[in-house]
């Protein structure tokens, strides 16, 4: 027997829910065009509908999400990510980095570290030195649910990624031979102190190594010592024996050496004025003018400083800034 005409035909209940009728369609339709419901034998929705997700099926294998592991990171602490990279002795030796600073690899690092900050944005502040780079979240931050494994996956693939993907823009002659790896760790820091404390620890690092690695290498390649007889002849000494073999062997006076490589890489949040050029035309004028316009931007800038001291943060105070 057909149906008759003035009798409204009932859609299915996953679409437009019980007791729904076709004349009420066209209006539900305008606002679901972009929603895709996907339905059960037993008629129950399992993914978005009108930018809502909707429960999930019931399955007896959802009991292994019960083995996951809460791994929240403690509220009103300073949260830092800290990447080294993986075996890069042997990576730097056979992309032939120069010794004992590479300013293609320091710089090429820096790059990478501002990516990272660009993308999330709820860093305060990053510090870096030879293979490694730390960053410091918000205490605030709720990035991720403050998720330990989100903040620091998230942070070691999108460097990883951008050491590769600018590689070219550093190493032009130099092929990227295999990708590079990099290990990351988390750790939270309660205090404004215990955070100054932990930059402190890595930049008073940055100079141990770099001093040492300066001499090891003077004596490697203007003395001719093999590395061996070069770290036999250092063991022992102490950093004002250091400064005196590069001064009197080599003339070199330690505290002109580069910032750069003595005092590491602090990266901050800075307002930037840039000058750009855009074309107008005024309505009496018949071809477009350029002119020049001034706009204020938060760019993140590298810095080559102390940050033992106190001026550094006397000076940016906004870094340890509650509601910065």
């Amino acid at each position: 027997m057909e149906r008759s005409a003035s009798r409204p035909r009932r859609a299915p209940c996953c679409v437009l829910g019980g007791g729904a009728t076709s004349a009420s369609v066209p209006a539900m339709l305008r606002s679901w065009r972009a929603a895709a419901a996907i339905c059960t034998a037993g008629g129950r929705c399992v993914r978005w509908l009108c930018g809502r997700r909707l429960p999930m099926a019931k399955s007896k294998f959802e009991y292994v999400r019960d083995f996951e592991t809460d791994d929240t990171c403690l509220p009103n602490c300073w949260i830092v990510v800290r990447l080294d990279g993986r075996n890069f002795h042997r990576f730097a030796e056979q992309h032939e980095f120069k010794k004992p600073n590479d300013d293609r690899a320091l710089h090429l690092m820096t790059k990478c570290a501002q990516t990272v900050m660009q993308e999330l944005e709820d860093i305060a502040i990053a510090y870096g030195q030879s293979d490694e780079y730390s960053f410091v979240f918000k205490k605030n931050s709720r990035w991720f649910k403050r998720r330990a494994s989100k903040f620091m996956t998230h942070v070691v693939s999108q460097f990883a990624s951008s050491y590769v993907f600018y590689w070219k823009d550093y190493f032009k002659d130099q092929q990227l031979l295999y990708p590079p790896g990099f290990d990351g760790r988390i750790v939270l820091y309660p205090s404004n102190q215990n955070l100054k404390d932990y930059l402190s620890w890595r930049q008073a690092d940055c100079h141990i190594n770099n001093l040492y690695n300066t001499v090891f290498w003077m004596l490697v390649q203007r003395s001719g010592l093999t590395p061996v007889q070069a770290q036999d002849r250092l063991q022992g000494t102490l950093a004002g024996d250091k400064n005196e073999i590069l001064f009197s062997e080599f003339n070199i006076n330690y505290n002109n050496e580069p910032l750069m490589y003595r005092k590491g890489t602090v990266l901050i949040w800075q307002k930037v004025n840039e000058v750009i050029t855009k074309k107008i035309k005024l309505p009496k004028d018949t071809e477009e003018k350029e002119v020049e316009v001034t706009r204020t931007r938060t760019k993140v800038v590298p810095l080559h400083c102390d940050i033992i001291g106190d001026q550094f943060w006397e000076e940016y105070p906004e870094i340890l800034a509650e509601e910065s």
